[in-house]
């Protein structure tokens, strides 16, 4: 009795099953045939290459961080609406201002309410690695493979591109702002500068070493270069005191590898990681801008001051010398000053390090999963990656933005550049384009870019330094999930009283004398386990 019952209910069940499974294949296979044609309208609609990515127009969705001084509607700007002719691809922006995105964007991620791009959104690191493991960020690497010629050579030609964007996982999630590295001038966008006719007046050469450097702050101090009979020529200013700290660092030895890492460098004794804020050769930085400060030739309010005192101060033509962006923009003193080279020290190191990574912003272009044609989009941001996208984007359309000169050169037209209804030039751009402001993906040269970097002012101070920039430059690190849960307090206590002790050692307010408690200080706050962490990153990144 008990076998017949079983016999029934296996019977039972297998008619169940059979059911089940009739009915899911008659709504699989009626699901499988439109997905199929629904593919393969899509793939005659998409082409592979050459222009328009797309056959008939679609419409893609992002979410896009606006700077304050870009157009209200993206639309209405005339690179896009070109861009939209050539490709058949609109795009739907979804504007955020900046002051609001990272909060918008976390809540769009957390909720699901997300859009098929993330455009010059900031995404941080963290965020790609923890979405992308959940798919919610696609893997790009396959689609840079087959569809985006130009930045994949991009990552071929400049392999440690690859390395910087390349996730603990080997995935690839965002695509982001790219500096050509032979574009100095971007790369070292920040830059020393000092008053030509101050040293003509004081029978000077420009500066090679740091006590030429200190000789002239002092001829400055000491005399009235101005001749207005006050005494209110200052020998070195700038927008903090950081500025000319980063300068020096190549003339003492330390942060070797670029200003990304304003911790860490390779100890050029050991060839090993280390957190140079211990090192011998800081401690010697210091001590060389305590003195400039302490004898008054460095502005004496430079750890509080704002922009608009400096800009303010600069504009008067007070300062001797600064590291700032270029004082012809900045000031509009055109002729005043000239650039620095890097500075010998006192031991004969003599490197430029106030250098960035090519990779300006990793986080500038993320694809989701919502999105229904990536290989689409894929291409329609690869073609920013490449020459004429670049002309594009920062010239526009020639005979409606710019001019090609006689050499060659393009250039913005004179409605631009002297704007007949008093525009600034920036405001005389708005209509035109879209990177005023920064944090958008794409690659940024120099024949193409036209803002302070690409002046023949900034060009000349570049080449002031140019034989002497570090050899490798390190991006920020990548770092996993626990190791950043780990990191992350350890940073904000150790770099925080490094940062703190830096400016109190160079104001006096804390002696060298304490030098040593300040150093065992740092390690008693966890810097074994900190410098572990980044190590495992640093390795990660060189045999990605």
């Amino acid at each position: 009795m008990e076998i017949k019952k079983l016999m029934i209910l296996i019977a039972i069940a297998f008619m169940v099953l059979s059911a089940c499974s009739k009915n899911e294949k008659e709504s699989n296979g009626k699901g499988k045939e439109e997905e199929s044609a629904s593919n393969q309208e899509e793939i005659e609609n998409f082409n592979k290459t050459d222009m328009p990515i797309v056959n008939e127009p679609i419409t893609l969705n992002f979410m896009t961080g606006k700077p304050p001084i870009t157009a209200e509607n993206y639309n209405e700007v005339l690179i896009w609406e070109e861009y939209e002719k050539m490709t058949n691809i609109n795009i739907d922006w979804g504007l955020i201002p900046n002051e609001g995105l990272t909060e918008k964007r976390n809540l769009a991620l957390a909720g699901g309410e997300y859009p098929e791009v993330f455009y010059s959104a900031g995404v941080p690191d963290l965020d790609l690695s923890k979405y992308g493991k959940q798919g919610i960020f696609i893997e790009l690497n396959d689609l840079i493979d087959k569809y985006m010629p130009n930045f994949k050579q991009l990552l071929d030609q400049y392999p440690d591109i690859r390395k910087g964007i390349t996730h603990p996982d080997g995935q690839i999630y965002a695509l982001p702002t790219i500096y050509s590295p032979d574009f100095l001038s971007m790369t070292s966008n920040i830059k020393p500068f000092i008053r030509k006719d101050w040293l003509e007046a004081l029978e000077m050469d420009t500066p090679q070493t740091t006590e030429e450097f200190y000789q002239y702050l002092k001829g400055v101090k000491e005399t009235d270069l101005n001749e207005n009979g006050k005494s209110d020529e200052i020998p070195f200013g700038s927008s903090s005191i950081s500025t000319l700290e980063y300068y020096l660092k190549g003339s003492f030895g330390v942060g070797n590898r670029g200003r990304n890492h304003a911790f860490l460098d390779m100890d050029p004794e050991t060839n090993e990681m280390r957190f140079y804020r211990t090192a011998d050769g800081y401690k010697e930085l210091l001590q060389y801008m305590n003195k400039l400060f302490s004898e008054g030739l460095i502005e004496e309010n430079i750890f509080s001051i704002d922009e608009n005192q400096f800009q303010a101060t600069g504009s008067e033509g007070l300062y001797g010398s600064s590291v700032t962006s270029n004082p012809e923009t900045r000031w509009g003193l055109k002729d005043e000053y000239v650039g620095m080279p890097a500075l010998e020290g006192p031991h004969g190191d003599k490197k430029w390090a106030y250098i960035t990574s090519p990779i300006a912003r990793k986080g500038s272009f993320a694809i989701t999963d919502k999105n229904q044609h990536p290989e689409a989009t894929a291409r329609w941001i690869d073609y920013f990656y490449g020459d004429d996208g670049a002309k594009l984007f920062f010239m526009g359309v020639e005979g409606e933005t710019y001019e090609t000169a006689d050499n060659g050169e393009l250039q913005y037209m004179e409605h631009i550049t002297d704007n007949p209804d008093g525009l600034s030039l920036q405001q005389a751009q708005r209509p035109y384009f879209t990177y005023l402001g920064g944090g958008y993906p794409g690659l940024v040269k120099q024949e193409f870019f036209k803002g302070a970097e690409s002046l023949p002012s900034s060009l000349e101070a570049s080449e002031m330094f140019k034989a002497d920039v570090i050899e490798e430059v390190w991006p920020p690190f990548m770092y996993t999930e626990d190791e950043y849960q780990k990191l992350a307090p350890l940073q904000t206590d150790i770099e925080k009283y490094a940062d703190e002790m830096s400016g109190k050692f160079i104001s006096g307010n804390v002696p060298f004398s304490e030098w040593d408690k300040y150093v065992e200080t740092i390690e008693r706050m966890g810097l074994e386990k900190y410098m572990e962490i980044q190590k495992a990153a640093y390795d990660r990144y060189k045999n990605s």
